[in-house]
């Protein structure tokens, strides 16, 4: 929303106004020279991205995308933030997440720049009985603790406490969260939790721990699941109403209910969505509130975390680069907490040097790139404005329709909010095999001879309820068989790739067949003769105007030559001798199944 300096100067002043119409005839213009014949608002559509839950981002916004008036910070409908101040005064809380007593690991981000402490305690996590020797060290009126203990959230919690008082934290200095969520721990397992126990925890908070919450709606199950953004808020929200009924059935007043809950969100390397996701969260969240009939109580806690999804286990090294930019976006997104999994998390136990990469990404976006001095820094922009708007809608009808099924336990219990999920991350994984949606270092780019990155095993997650999904699944699947292969033969299964005519006529496709079969494992030989490759298979590579020419002529030479199956790089054509056709927007998965399958490659 562009504000005129006080002097009224307006640098755009001597150019005539140009009109949206006008605009989009250059564009028209532009895509017919590309082979789009399309006019007036098509030609803006062909240069918009579809995204999930039926949402659409368009090439240009302006003042006609104007979305409602997001308030302002620290006030209802708390869009541009839940306090006044922001993060301004010294950065989000710095959390990072332990599963095991490991040897000084806790004290050391304590000392080096993290500001708070998730533990997972329990099942999957550090025994209630060595909660103490965790902690050792730590000083509890200074480092707030949050717990995720999932069935064994009462001893964890009831040790938690004991805890404060041993080593003489006053009641009002106590500050974290117990970490209660009895249907996050359904969804991650499949077993019911009762409630009993959190209502006794949180009435004991309410009355006496001023800085300590009771429960955490965490909706890095539905995340994890394959769930959109949208069904990702609305499953948040649907849990959330769902334990305001049950803390004010118990007696809490609803001011008191809202100060017991925080927010877990997935923050992933789509810094916009991100962003805009955590913007609607608030949003939405005020909006419950409000219609409960305290509007006041409606400021939403939020810890971010970055997406375990996004997470890859090949070339783990690009991680350091998605977890940056999902850390940036959960910043300039108004999260209170943000944590970011280490490089190495989807390996195992993360090492001490990946812990400080992790703790240090946010140390430098606070500190040196100051990006927590200004607040809301997206707001005000059209596009994120009008994004936060239609997801915030479209995180509302999600919520709504678990409602309609009988809230977020009838929905998980009748499987229906899992087929959900599962429908929607089979839509995502489409795009995934079809590198609609690449990933850097997977399904392109791979590097076959990247020396693996190991580490020692991490405690088994919780599991049994909803399941784990990550972007790189298909392909590590391909690449699994191919080490296997690697470790029983000595050799990697091979494509030769046949490059016809000069090097400006079949470097790109030669490029491009390489990065799809080295993201199978399959790897790609471009020297000497078919014969001497050790390959069984063959790829042509070159332009249109050569294939018509040679294409069929080495097809069959290369079969004369012992070549069992021929591909093509490029769109698919007639050309005998060739049995399939490779290109952009292929299904390379399929297409690389297929050949480790007839490669012999034993899955």
């Amino acid at each position: 929303m562009t504000v005129l300096p006080d002097d009224g100067l307006e640098l755009a002043g001597e150019f005539p106004d140009v009109s949206h119409e006008q605009w989009q005839r250059l564009v028209a213009g532009v895509l017919r020279k590309a082979g789009k014949d399309v006019e007036g608002a098509a030609a803006e559509e062909a240069l918009s991205t579809a995204l999930e839950d039926g949402l659409r981002t368009r090439p240009l916004y302006t003042s006609r995308d104007a979305a409602p008036e997001p308030g302002f910070p620290g006030f209802a409908p708390f869009v541009r933030g839940s306090r006044p101040a922001g993060n301004t005064a010294g950065g989000w809380d710095v959390r990072q997440r332990h599963a095991t007593v490991d040897g000084g690991s806790v004290l050391a981000d304590l000392e080096n720049g993290v500001g708070s402490l998730w533990l997972v305690v329990g099942e999957g996590g550090i025994p209630v009985a060595s909660l103490a020797g965790a902690l050792d060290g730590v000083y509890l009126d200074l480092a707030p603790v949050a717990l995720d203990a999932g069935a064994e959230l009462e001893p964890a919690a009831q040790e938690l406490l004991r805890l404060y008082e041993e080593r003489g934290v006053a009641k009002e200095a106590a500050r974290g969260n117990l970490g209660a969520d009895p249907l996050g721990h359904e969804a991650r397992t499949g077993r019911a939790q009762d409630f009993a126990p959190v209502l006794g925890l949180a009435r004991r908070c309410a009355e006496e721990y001023p800085g300590l919450r009771t429960l955490t709606v965490d909706a890095l199950p539905y995340h994890e699941a394959g769930g959109s953004a949208a069904q990702e808020l609305g499953a948040s929200l649907a849990t959330g109403v769902a334990y305001l009924r049950e803390l004010t059935e118990g007696g809490l007043s609803l001011e008191q209910a809202c100060a017991q809950l925080e927010f877990r969100y997935a923050a992933t390397a789509d810094q916009f969505l991100t962003i805009a996701k955590l913007r609607a969260a608030r949003r939405l969240w005020a909006r419950v509130a409000e219609a409960s009939g305290a509007p006041d109580a409606g400021a939403q806690v939020q810890h971010a975390v970055t997406s375990p999804v996004m997470m890859s286990r090949r070339d783990p090294w690009v991680n350091m680069l998605r977890t940056t930019i999902a850390t940036l976006a959960a910043g300039a997104g108004g999260a209170d907490a943000v944590t970011v999994l280490p490089f190495d998390d989807a390996l195992g136990l993360p090492d001490a040097f990946a812990r400080r990469i992790a703790r240090n990404t946010s140390t430098i976006l606070i500190e040196e790139s100051h990006l927590a001095r200004v607040i809301d820094p997206a707001g005000g922009s059209w596009y994120v404005e009008r994004l936060t708007d239609e997801l915030a809608h479209a995180g509302w009808e999600f919520f709504r329709r678990i409602e309609r099924l009988g809230g977020q336990g009838a929905a998980l219990r009748s499987g229906e909010l899992g087929r959900i999920l599962a429908d929607t991350w089979a839509a995502r994984s489409a795009k995934l095999a079809k590198r609609r949606e690449p990933i850097t270092g997977v399904s392109e780019f791979p590097f076959l001879a990247e020396k693996p990155v190991v580490r020692e095993s991490a405690p088994e997650p919780r599991s049994g309820g909803l399941p784990r999904v990550r972007r790189d699944e298909a392909y590590e699947e391909l690449r699994a068989r191919s080490d296997a292969h690697l470790a029983a033969t000595g050799s990697r299964p091979r494509v030769f790739l046949a490059a016809l005519g000069p090097a400006a006529a079949h470097t790109a496709r030669l490029t491009f067949a390489s990065n799809l079969f080295q993201a199978g494992g399959i790897e790609p030989v471009t020297e000497g003769s078919f014969e001497e490759s050790g390959a069984a298979e063959a790829c042509l590579c070159s332009s249109d105007a050569l294939y018509e020419e040679q294409a069929e002529s080495v097809a069959a030479q290369l079969k004369a030559a012992g070549a069992a199956h021929v591909h093509l790089a490029g769109r698919p054509g007639e050309h005998a001798g060739v049995d399939s056709y490779v290109f952009a927007g292929c299904d390379a998965v399929s297409v690389l199944t297929d050949a480790l399958d007839r490669l012999g490659v034993s899955r």
